[in-house]
This record gives C-alpha cells, structure tokens and sequence, in this order.
C-alpha cells in the first residue's frame, strides 16, 4: 500500500474510541473526516475540531496531498475505509472535488458537506467551474513552481494571501496561514471529475459573500444544481471561511451528522 493511504488509514482507526466497534450501528455518532483544498492544510479545521469535539464527535483532519482528483480521493478513501461506522465527508474549495470522488464506493459516507466548496458534475474541473461566472481574482494571485519532472506547482503569493484568501481572518494568523500554505498542482486544478456522489447523497453547502477564489455567484449554483438540504451563505466571509467562522460550519457539519 502507498504510505500515505497507510498513514491516514492509522491514524483513522486511532481516532476510534475504546469500545466503538462494539457499539450498536445505530448509536455511533458519524466520524467527521475534513479534507483541506488547495492552498491550505489540515489545521486550517483546527478550530472546526474543536467545536465538534465539544459537540461529541470524531473529526479526522485528513491529508490531501493536492496531486491530482483520483489520487487525492484514493488517499482520503484509505480513512474512510478505515472507519468503522457511519462518516459525514467535508471537503474545502478543490477538496470538493476530491470528497465527491472519494463518496465513491464507500456505503459508509452518509452526507457531503461542502465549505467554499467545488460540486463538479462528471467532466467538469475546478478551472472550468472556477470561471463559470467572473468574480475571481485568484489567477493575479498565483505563484508557479516547475518541477523537476516537467510539472507546475501553484502557490499564492505570500504577500497577496491574505486579501485573496482569507481577508476576514486576522493579520497574524493570515500571515502564518500563508507561509504554511500547501502547493497544488496545476494538473490537479484542470483534472475532469467523475461520478458525482452528491447526486445520491445528502448534501449540504456553507460559503462566503466576499469569497474571491470561487465566485459566490458559482457556489451558489453548484448547491442550486446539486438541490443542497441546506446552503448557509455568510455575510462577508472569505475562502477561509472554516478559519473565520468556525462555528457556523461546525453547526453545519452537526446538522448533517444529525439528519443520518
């Protein structure tokens, strides 16, 4: 098994309480499993998990290596196999695609959320979505990285992150948020999705007004097209909207677990 599905599937099961696998199905409460987007990482969810956790769930900040949808979603798929019991999946900006992908063949993810969040239909990438209507200022932002093998990496430009990232998020914290920031590459952004399990999942969507990476005019059309059980649209947020208002989509990522 590759090591990076081998890492996340360990520290999925560790995440397990003594006795949960002898608890009725019925009375598990889901696993949270928060997958970060592009230009992100895991502790972007830190105060996310915080406030589940005082709710009484698991949450499980998985690694997204940000290498192409397919990959990323078979890394994501190693947790989820690894949970036993029901999991309610969370996907910020590109992890969208990459939890619509992952929903695939796993009958234990009950529901989607989706944060700032891609919800691509079949052949759509988050490029193709991203300029579907205008409002993103994110190309003026980026940074390439060639790689060795011929491949680019993207980066936003440290001293652009915070106005197009995370604007709401105060100065100190933005600052560390950008210079923690993973690439992603350029590939990834461009790969076509496939089946979209949020066709046959119950989904649910949170996204910010003052959003610049994804246009709010196309978040929400992905949550119209996708008939979302529910769409919270925050008055001023940002892309980083898990970091600014925390506890909104903690409430959310709640409601989802509770409707299962």
């Amino acid at each position: 098994m590759h090591p990076i599905p081998q890492l996340l599937a360990l520290g999925a099961i560790l995440a397990q309480p003594l006795g949960a696998m002898a608890q009725p199905a019925d009375s598990v409460k889901p696993t949270i499993v928060l997958v970060h987007g592009a230009f992100a990482e895991s502790a972007s969810w830190n105060a996310v998990i915080t406030r589940l956790a005082a709710k009484g769930y698991r949450a499980i900040a998985a690694a997204n290596p940000l290498r192409g949808v397919v990959s990323d979603a078979a890394s994501v798929g190693a947790a989820i196999s690894a949970i036993d019991g029901p999991v309610v999946l969370v996907g910020h900006s590109y992890g969208g695609p990459v939890i619509t992908e992952a929903a695939n063949g796993h009958p234990n993810v009950k529901a989607l959320v989706y944060v700032a969040g891609f919800l691509p239909e079949p052949g759509e990438s988050s490029l193709t979505l991203s300029s579907k209507f205008p409002g993103s200022t994110l190309a003026a932002a980026l940074v390439p990285a060639n790689l060795p093998q011929g491949e680019t990496d993207l980066y936003i430009d440290p001293a652009k992150f915070h106005a197009q990232f995370a604007a709401d998020v105060p100065d100190e914290q933005a600052d560390l948020m950008a210079f923690t920031q993973r690439p992603v590459a350029q590939a990834a952004l461009a790969e076509p999705s496939g089946t979209a399990s949020w066709k046959v999942l119950p989904t649910y969507v949170i996204y910010g007004s003052r959003d610049l990476n994804i246009p709010p005019d196309v978040l929400h059309f992905m949550a119209d097209r996708a008939k979302a059980v529910k769409t919270v649209v925050i008055d001023g947020a940002s892309h980083a909207v898990m970091v600014s208002h925390p506890d909104e989509v903690a409430d959310l990522i709640a409601d989802a677990a509770l409707a299962q």
